[in-house]
């Protein structure tokens, strides 16, 4: 099979896969370009309630694939900060379900996720260093954002490779299960965002990026919404809510 993303929806989740096992799912050019559009349509996809991003067998992504950027590093970078905005962007929660190795490129999508969790004996590192690029300032701040100036520096400046339990002290990953529980816990953990209310969630997502400017616009659609309303009436009848509003 070519390198490529793969993609399906189940149970109102939306798994997409980085599939390039030949090169410990290596992004290509083609499917740093792929990704922004298959983003799009999940997003306005109104069955999708929640995006896990992952890779193909024991692996995360290993970073980009120089042999298909040589010599374009520039484009390459473009491509790929394209490709990590779009993530960011994504209007429902996004989970990284990392293994194996995270690094360079792929620490850039795991970051740009709302949340990531980890199998124990994941490594993560941001590797510009090592190859003589400088890392976007947008990318900068995000990863600032996660683990602090002090370890984004010890990131960046060393481009070492840290292993899932210090990714989870410096906050860069929120949970590490034990190997072979990772797929059960997403599961189980997407099942229950898939449960909750989209019109807080989404609010959530924008005021936790900063988006505070939009405080109004969410005001109108909580009042708009008959969450709130069908949220009370569950709690009190000791029943599982039905939220109606979705991302549009």
């Amino acid at each position: 099979m070519e390198p490529q993303l793969l993609h399906d929806v189940t149970d109102a989740v939306a798994t997409v896969v980085v599939h390039h096992p030949a090169k410990r799912n290596a992004m290509t050019a083609a499917m740093w370009r792929a990704l922004p559009p298959l983003l799009d349509g999940l997003a306005a996809d109104p069955g999708v309630r929640a995006l896990v991003l992952t890779g193909s067998g024991a692996t995360f992504c290993a970073g980009a694939d120089i042999s298909t950027l040589r010599g374009s590093p520039r484009e390459a970078q473009r491509l790929a900060g394209q490709a990590e905005e779009a993530l960011a962007a994504f209007p429902k929660p996004t989970l990284a379900a990392v293994r194996g190795y995270c690094v360079g490129g792929g620490a850039q999508l795991a970051a740009a996720c709302d949340l990531r969790f980890a199998e124990a004996g994941a490594l993560f590192g941001v590797t510009p260093a090592k190859l003589g690029i400088v890392y976007p300032a947008s990318s900068t701040r995000r990863l600032v954002s996660l683990v602090g100036p002090a370890t984004a520096k010890y990131l960046l400046f060393s481009g070492e490779l840290i292993d899932a339990e210090r990714a989870l002290r410096t906050r860069l990953v929120d949970e590490v299960l034990p190997e072979g529980e990772l797929a059960k816990r997403i599961t189980e953990f997407t099942r229950i965002l898939t449960a909750r209310s989209q019109l807080t969630q989404a609010a959530a997502k924008e005021f936790a990026d900063g988006r505070t400017d939009r405080d109004a616009h969410w005001t109108k659609q909580a009042q708009a919404s008959d969450d709130t309303a069908e949220g009370v009436a569950a709690f009190l009848e000791r029943r599982t809510p039905r939220f109606t509003w979705s991302v549009r």
